[in-house]
This record gives structure tokens, sequence and C-alpha cells, in this order.
């Protein structure tokens, strides 16, 4: 999940309203430079990043790099993160560096060049547990900061003027995901025996239509219905998406994977409908079950895509029919079916990560 993350350098007098209004609209994530963390804590749930230790934060933003204090901070299971100046070339690598040597964070604080430098970085980085942080000075580069290279950055640090930027830079986190779904055609369907699936159980109610991204390989990812349909012999459970096996992917609302296996009460997940629209939604309880399985394949191109789901009646993907899009229970799925699919071609994009490496997954 992006997070807007408000610079506040006076004392507590001059900002708290301003951290009111932030707390209101759902923003809990504050850089600071003078003594208020415990003001903030005692507002709600916050999550304080500071340039001292003395100021009791949640991560310390170090301005110099330093490998021995990196490591102690690990092995403290305390987080460190690094402010890094972007001027020219060689601060790139500084950040790269960082990342490296295991900087939780990395704040970019770019001054004349920023887009070619954050393009850089995010390519350069996206793949690494270091979240990537841009330091922007007005809502609008905010936006194109959480939209470079389609993926965008993890974050951004803002001093906040007015109580509307803060406004207008959390509405900028509600804007719609749309991704393009594709039909792939089903050629097997086969029986595996069983073994531990994952039943996701979000806190929102999904419509007939919505369901997630699930699959085998992360470059095709399948629409998994949720159990929002009634059927004779069972109830809606319109908060729930039977996603599959513990080893299979799901997409996150960040545009990166994760394994079923992972997800837990409080994870975020990326809710999508059949026209592709998406939004975020989170877990309130994720439960790993021994079921039987079905091996499920689809073919687009010269690719064959897999997944695997629980045997159950219960289990719908997304049928193309000719323009229309019809939920269909896995017991009714024939082979020749047109299924939609999140496609991700090889040497291509996802969410504006280009894949590097060759990877064969069968």
């Amino acid at each position: 999940m992006k997070k807007i993350v408000l610079h506040l350098d006076t004392d507590w007098n001059a900002i708290k309203e301003t951290a009111i209004t932030a707390m209101t609209s759902g923003i809990n994530n504050f850089l600071i430079e003078k003594d208020i963390s415990d003001k903030l804590r005692e507002l709600g749930n916050v999550f304080i990043y500071a340039f001292s230790e003395t100021l009791n934060p949640d991560i310390l933003i170090d301005k110099e790099i330093d490998k021995q204090k990196i490591e102690e901070y690990s092995k403290k299971s305390e987080s460190i993160g690094h402010w890094i100046t972007v001027k020219e070339k060689k601060d790139e690598q500084t950040a790269i560096n960082a990342a490296n040597l295991g900087s939780n964070v990395v704040v970019i604080s770019a001054t004349d060049w920023k887009i070619i430098p954050m393009e850089n970085l995010i390519a350069d980085l996206h793949k690494k547990d270091t979240e990537l942080i841009a330091e922007v000075t007005s809502v609008e580069e905010a936006k194109v900061m959480f939209e470079t290279l389609e993926l965008g950055v993890d974050g951004v640090v803002f001093k906040p003027g007015s109580s509307d930027e803060i406004s207008q830079l959390k509405a900028l986190l509600k804007e719609e995901i749309t991704l393009e779904l594709t039909p792939a055609k089903i050629v097997n369907i086969k029986e595996v025996g069983s073994g531990d699936r994952v039943c996701i159980d979000t806190c929102s109610l999904l419509s007939i239509g919505e369901g997630m991204l699930i699959g085998s390989q992360s470059m095709g990812l399948f629409l998994i219905h949720s159990e929002s349909i009634p059927s004779e012999f069972a109830d809606p459970r319109p908060f729930r998406v039977n996603a599959g096996a513990v080893h299979a992917y799901i997409l996150l609302p960040n545009g990166k994977t994760q394994y079923l296996s992972e997800i837990k009460a409080g994870s975020e997940v990326l809710a999508i409908h059949t026209d592709g629209g998406g939004r975020t939604v989170t877990v309130g309880r994720s439960k790993i079950e021994k079921r039987p399985l079905l091996l499920i394949e689809a073919q687009i191109g010269d690719t064959i895509l897999k997944t695997i789901v629980q045997n159950a009646e219960t289990i719908r993907l997304v049928k193309r029919d000719k323009n229309d899009t019809i939920p269909i229970s896995i017991s009714e799925l024939k082979i020749g079916d047109q299924v939609l699919v999140y496609f991700v071609p090889k040497g291509g994009r996802h969410f504006g990560k280009h894949v590097e490496e060759y990877v064969l997954e069968k």
C-alpha cells in the first residue's frame, strides 16, 4: 500500500491542528524534527520517522550511511532508513548501496532532475525489501511520483501547507486501480490429490463480479471469484475468496505478488472486478486447511498458465462468453472455455516492472 509521510518540522502548538486533520483523514505517518512524538501518539496509532534517536522514532532516518550501524539495528530487529539528496548520477548509486546494505527505507530528495532519477531507482529497487520514498513539494508532484514507471514509489514525504492539501493527498491513494484482463483457453483440468489451501476472509463485502488474481506463475494470474453467489447447498460468503493452494501468488495493491501462505489478518490485498477495476481490501482472517485440490491450466498464445484450487463447487473462475463475463463453478468448467486472467507477457511489464531474469515455471 502506498503511504504518505507528513513532514512536521515545528513545535506542537504550530502543527497540532495539522496532525489532527491528518489522523482524521487516515494519514498516520509523520517525519518529525521536534520532540513531539508523545503528543502524536496520544492521537492514536502513529508511525514516526525522525533524524534523531532522542525523538523516540519508530524508524531512525540517517543522513550518513554507516554499514556497522545498519548491522547493529538489524541485530536488534530495529528499523533504520536513510535520507539521500540526489544531485547527480552517483547519488543514485548511493541509494542503491544503502538498500544493498539493508536500509529499511530510502528517502530521496531530488533537486533539479526528479523524474529520471526516480525512474532509475524504481527499476533498481522494486525487487528489494527497501521502501523507496520521495520527498515532494506539491500534491501534483506526489501524483507524478506515485505513477512514475506505472509502479511508482512506495511513498512520499510532504510538508503540508493546508488541510486541503492533506485531503488532496489522501484522495490520490483512493484512485481506482485498473488492469487489463484477458481471456485464456482452458486446456487441462485435473484432480491432484489433497493439499493445503488458503481461504481469504476480508473486512469488506465483495460484489458479484469481484474476486482476486491468483496463480502458480506471477506472469499469469486467474480471476478467482468471491463467494458472493448463493447456491442450493451453501449460503453466500460475500467477504470471502477461496483462493487456492498455499504456493500460489496473489496480486497486491502495490503491484507486487505475495505467496498465499504469507497472507494474514491485517494484510492488504487487491479485489478486482471483471471489468478490470480494482480496490484495496483488508484481510480479516486467512484460513489454511487441507482439502482436495484441482489443477487448472489455460493457454494464452504459446503460454500455459496454471493454478491449483480447492476441488469444490463453490470455487468459481470467470468465463468470457462472447461479450459477457459469467462466474462459472469449476465443477462446470470445460476444456475450451475462455476464462479471465491477468497476463504479463515475457519481457513485458508488471505494473511497470520489467522482468529481467529468465524464470521457467512448470
